[in-house]
């Protein structure tokens, strides 16, 4: 039987947690590996009518209609550019199959539980409900997401509906 990530085995070490990193504007975020599903090219979406402004539209995924996110507008980083680069994520959370338009995947990292410090409380300045904490990899800081506790968020519940 598999052990989950991050727990600590029979000796007592704790397994690393693998994590996707991914780049939005100049910063590196980084999700729960085991969400992601596949990541493939940014391509043309269906539009819907009312849909929220980060909700891009929806495309046909292997007969899923899947809705497609895009995570540079969800985080009020500027204008999103589609390049070679921009990549969507395929995750898979609470049970439904959503894609993450993102500037671009760099790796998948594994991070010890040493490496990982609490997200800091910053106020209003920055809403920190969906960052689990920050990881360090060569110095390197890496924002890791609760992809699940965002995408079971009120506001993106308005995604549920439009979808």
């Amino acid at each position: 039987m598999e052990k989950a990530q991050g727990t600590p085995d029979r000796s007592g070490t704790a397994i690393p947690r693998e994590y996707l990193t991914f780049t939005l504007d100049k910063e590196e975020y980084g999700i729960d590996i085991l969400k992601v599903q596949e990541i493939r090219g940014y391509d043309t979406v269906t539009h819907i009518a009312n849909a929220p402004e980060f909700l891009k539209g929806v495309i046909n995924l292997r007969g899923v209609i899947v809705p497609i996110i895009d995570m540079r507008i969800k985080f009020r980083l500027g204008t999103p550019h589609y390049d070679e680069f921009t990549v969507v994520i395929i995750i898979n959370v609470l049970n439904r199959v959503i894609g993450m338009v993102v500037d671009g995947v760099s790796d998948v990292v594994a991070l010890e539980p040493e490496q990982i410090r609490p997200a800091p409380e910053l106020g209003s300045t920055l809403d920190t409900r969906y960052l689990t904490g920050l990881g360090t990899v060569n110095d390197q800081m890496i924002i890791l997401m609760d992809i699940e506790k965002l995408m079971s968020s009120e506001e993106m519940q308005l995604m549920e509906s439009a979808a």
